[in-house]
């Protein structure tokens, strides 16, 4: 293909951006903001959200859809999960039918409690095909050139594959999967459970509780992913198993360092405050225990990060909860 569209000038936008290049004539990043978007167009660095690293030379910054979107022939959008909706009601008209559209954002919608792919083909309407692209991935990792493994997941298996064969290279190997519905839960609430990890190394509860919990928010990312249509096998894969791991243990994770410093005794919105980035756990913590209560459907660890973000619970105490619970078999 010729060209490409990422709309979201993020740091994950950014990196996709530096990865898929080669991978294309041309590359259109797209950035609400018009003076970002015109001093990263001119130094060639996204030094607000992806400092040190150089676009390149094919890639095209603009704050202009109709540029973004000017004969491009498929279109990757990476953008915070609440700005959704109205992006691509903006898109839509500029947008060719068929034009396939992939979705890189990793959240719920608050009002709706629907995944990101529901919001867009609610928007779009039935005439394009859509994707998600998920998995372990830090932006700065990406965007050096260091392995990563992904999954493009589609209902239209046809389509997974050929953005696998559009996508890979020497540093992304792209998976394709067919159950897009247990590939954006993964996404989404393994941000949450990242939350309590942070919690767990700032309070210096140990390996043996960090295992514990990661373990055991992957119970409830396969129970809320069945429960809403996906498949528990794809719990156990990249967008499950792996981007939760990766985001519960490392430290460019933004939702573990908002645990961290939970746990540290900092206040949320202090937190939040001091950085451009966002932390889609937060937001998602209330989506998610919102959709769990809608499908029957337990999340003692999200339940506990939420009451933290927002019923000030100290993180102390979520841990005590937790642990004081009912006993169990694991299965359950």
């Amino acid at each position: 293909m010729s060209k490409l569209a990422i709309i979201g000038g993020g740091g994950w936008g950014t990196a996709l951006a530096c990865v898929l290049a080669p991978r294309f004539d041309s590359v259109s990043l797209w950035m609400h903001e018009a003076d970002l978007a015109a001093t990263v167009e001119q130094t060639r660095v996204n030094q607000i959200f992806l400092q040190g690293i150089t676009l390149p030379a094919n890639v095209r910054v603009t704050s202009s859809l109709e540029a973004a979107l000017h004969q491009t022939e498929i279109v990757v959008s990476v953008m915070p999960s609440h700005v959704v909706r109205v992006v691509y009601t903006q898109l839509l008209p500029l947008l060719p039918p068929g034009t396939p559209l992939v979705s890189a954002t990793k959240g719920l919608e608050a009002v709706t409690l629907e995944r990101v792919s529901e919001v867009i083909r609610s928007v779009v309407g039935p005439n394009f095909p859509i994707a998600v692209l998920t998995g372990p991935s830090f932006a700065r990792e990406v965007a050096e050139g260091k392995p990563t493994a992904l999954v493009a997941a589609s209902h239209d298996f046809e389509l997974a594959q050929t953005l696998q064969q559009l996508f890979s290279g020497p540093s992304l190997r792209v998976y394709a999967g067919n159950d897009p519905i247990g590939a954006e839960i993964g996404g989404a609430l393994k941000n949450v459970i990242a939350i309590g990890a942070g919690i767990c190394d700032g309070l210096d509860l140990g390996h043996n509780a960090l295992a514990a919990l990661i373990t055991r928010g992957l119970a409830e990312l396969t129970r809320l992913a069945v429960a809403a249509g996906g498949r528990a096998e794809t719990m156990s894969g990249l967008a499950g198993l792996g981007d939760l791991v990766l985001t519960c243990t490392g430290d460019l994770s933004r939702n573990r360092q908002v645990g961290l410093k939970l746990a540290h005794g900092l206040l949320l919105g202090d937190i939040l405050g001091a950085t451009p980035m966002v932390a889609e756990g937060v937001k998602t913590t209330s989506v998610a225990i919102e959709l769990a209560a809608r499908l029957g459907v337990e999340l003692p660890i999200a339940r506990q990060m939420h009451a933290v973000l927002n019923e000030g619970r100290l993180p102390a105490e979520a841990i005590r909860d937790l642990m004081g619970r009912a006993l169990r078999p694991e299965g359950l």
